[in-house]
């Protein structure tokens, strides 16, 4: 019922900040979690680290959305503690799980999760960025969020001073093919929904889906570009 595949890439950075895992529960249970680390000088990396960490080693394979708080409420106190003076880390963070026909994610910051059923998409995540703020008082369109000059100004991050507000959504998942993507905004600024949408119906498996899209963002970074990660899940509801 469920496959899944992922990547990450250091791009045209010193140092890879993003980070992905994922852990299984037999057959129909999967934690999967994408992070991208702020900071600079390897504390977002080990930001983005911890994250994934503290997720996936806490999750015991339910999907509930209390549940998925409380891992990222660990995982935002996991970097408070190893912050320094020098270095006050933070990390976004997306995060889906899957308990058979049940599902629930959650995200702070501006990495994405993306949800398709049977090819369509029909739900995807809101950035909580100024940009995205941009958007809902009318000032520029979704599209234009990803090359918008305010972009990289995230509102919400774990490891800010005081426990961020995390935004989760569940979901009963209807019979057909739900495929979802989960990726930092150094993958989602180079490739557009319709062409996620495309690649995932000429795909013949998770990993070709990524294939695909990593290979339309590869011709239209710059040399400079930024980490880029993601993770494709999908599974099949009779």
């Amino acid at each position: 019922m469920l496959q899944s595949a992922s990547y990450t890439d250091i791009g045209g950075r010193p140092r890879n900040e993003d980070t992905a895992g994922q852990v299984r529960k037999g057959d129909s249970a999967i934690c999967a979690v994408v992070a991208d680390g702020l900071g600079g000088h390897g504390g977002g990396e080990r930001a983005s680290a911890a994250t994934v960490r503290a997720v996936c080693n806490g999750w015991r394979g339910e999907a509930e959305a209390e549940g998925l708080k409380a891992l990222f409420r660990q995982a935002h106190e996991d970097i408070v503690a190893i912050q320094t003076p020098q270095c006050a880390m933070k990390s976004t963070v997306v995060a889906l799980e899957i308990q058979g026909d049940q599902a629930v994610w959650g995200h702070v910051g501006d990495s994405r999760l993306y949800h398709f059923l049977d090819g369509k998409l029909v739900f995807q995540t809101r950035d909580h960025s100024v940009s995205q703020i941009a958007v809902f008082m009318g000032e520029i369109t979704v599209d234009q969020i990803r090359f918008h000059e305010d972009r990289n100004r995230v509102l919400r991050a774990l490891g800010q001073e005081g426990m961020p507000n995390v935004e989760t959504r569940t979901e009963t998942l209807a019979p057909g093919r739900h495929a979802f993507l989960l990726c930092t905004d150094g993958f989602w600024e180079y490739v557009t929904e319709p062409e996620m949408a495309q690649d995932l119906t000429d795909a013949a498996d998770t990993q070709g889906w990524l294939d695909a899209m990593r290979a339309r963002l590869l011709e239209r970074v710059p040399e400079d570009n930024d980490n880029n990660t993601a993770l494709a899940v999908w599974v099949d509801i009779p």
